[in-house]
């Protein structure tokens, strides 16, 4: 009987895997164990008790608003804010230069293919600390004090302190437009696509109708709902600017080295994807008249996606990570606040274990929308 149990192969499969379950659990409840009674012994406490307690650091620039008597819990927050919008403009900003490269690597102007590549090999091998680091060392040694600030453009001031810009100061009502309005865009481009697949609707030029929809919307609520809006201009006053946004050297440096840095590989990914298309997708499109521009745009990037997406999403998770490489020159971001709670506090595995979470939070958010993306792309080619 029992060599009949032991000889079923799924017995097997389904014992060996729980066994090896059951091991990894009891090693994992015994370092666990051995922590707590190992802290405990030196007389440091464990839990997370300590995120109620006042911070009582400041963090120099923020997304949120942020205040020393804020709580632990709060300022971790604030940390998650500040990646989380470097993570976001980065990948937005990189994806659009790595576009321009990526098209320009394939130009037959030799050229700009040849600037291209030269740009794509020499950011690519250049480790990104160092991008950071030079951008923040030009930033904070080659720009004028602030009576002496560069003005490239009207309201527009570089200086050693920051790069001063105009800002819109919205109240509660013009922010409620705004979001009225993206959900109309929204939901119009959904209608939208749905009604063109179905073939009950026929539009030359979906973007630039959807574009008109939302302008329109956004007007006819502006005229209801009357925001107020004022755009505030920053001005020099006695040592230093005032009024206007502010982005700081330690935020220009990192988005800069950042967006140049991940736009030399989201170049080659694109690039690489364009010319998986076979040849012959673009003989298609000439032959039934369209331009380069046009069989580039509906033929070929279409078909490029499903190439595209998988090594772009490895690229993204990249780019949420290499945020922590933002400490190099004194930003904020998570990471930092971490290592000062925990100088703090001395919570150092708990700090840790919530910096892991987090991290791994956003990266599997990442994933599934990059995943669920992919899906849908493959679906619609498939139909």
């Amino acid at each position: 009987m029992i060599s009949t149990v032991l000889d079923n192969r799924r017995f097997r499969s389904w014992g060996g895997q729980i066994l090896l379950l059951g091991g990894f659990a009891a090693l994992l409840s015994w370092l666990v164990s051995n922590t707590v009674t190992n802290l405990e012994t030196r007389g440091i406490r464990v839990g997370f008790d300590f995120l109620w307690r006042p911070a009582n650091f400041p963090i120099s620039e923020s997304v949120l608003p942020y205040n020393p008597s804020d709580t632990f819990l709060w300022a971790y927050v604030t940390g998650v804010g500040n990646t989380l919008a470097i993570s976001i403009l980065a990948i937005v900003l990189s994806t659009a230069l790595g576009l321009v490269v990526g098209l320009a690597r394939r130009s037959k102007h030799p050229l700009t293919s040849g600037v291209a590549s030269v740009f794509v090999t020499t950011m690519r091998n250049m480790p990104l600390i160092v991008h950071l680091l030079f951008w923040y060392a030009l930033a904070t040694t080659m720009l004028p004090a602030p009576r002496q600030a560069y003005n490239p453009l009207p309201g527009v001031f570089l200086s050693l302190r920051g790069f001063y810009i105009p800002s819109f100061n919205l109240d509660g009502v013009a922010f409620v437009l705004v979001g009225l309005t993206m959900a109309s865009a929204v939901l119009a481009a959904i209608l939208g696509r749905r009604m063109i697949a179905a073939g009950r609707l026929d539009i030359r030029h979906p973007l630039l109708c959807l574009l008109a929809v939302t302008a329109v919307v956004a007007a006819g609520l502006g005229l209801i709902l009357q925001p107020a809006a004022v755009v505030d201009f920053p001005e020099m006053k006695g040592f230093n600017f005032i009024g206007g946004m502010r982005l700081s050297p330690e935020f220009a440096a990192l988005m800069l080295g950042l967006v140049i840095y991940t736009s030399a590989f989201i170049g080659e990914i694109i690039r690489g994807g364009i010319d998986a298309v076979s040849p012959g997708q673009w003989e298609a499109g000439r032959a039934i008249g369209l331009s380069e521009r046009h069989t580039l745009t509906k033929i070929i990037i279409p078909q490029a996606l499903r190439i595209i997406i998988p090594p772009m999403t490895s690229q993204y998770l990249s780019t949420v990570k290499n945020t922590t490489l933002a400490l190099a020159v004194g930003y904020p971001e998570l990471g930092l606040v971490v290592g000062t709670v925990i100088n703090q506090t001395g919570q150092a595995i708990e700090s840790i274990a919530l910096l892991l979470g987090i991290f791994l939070t956003i990266s599997i958010a990442v994933s599934l929308f990059m995943n669920w993306y992919n899906a849908h792309v493959a679906l619609m080619e498939a139909r």
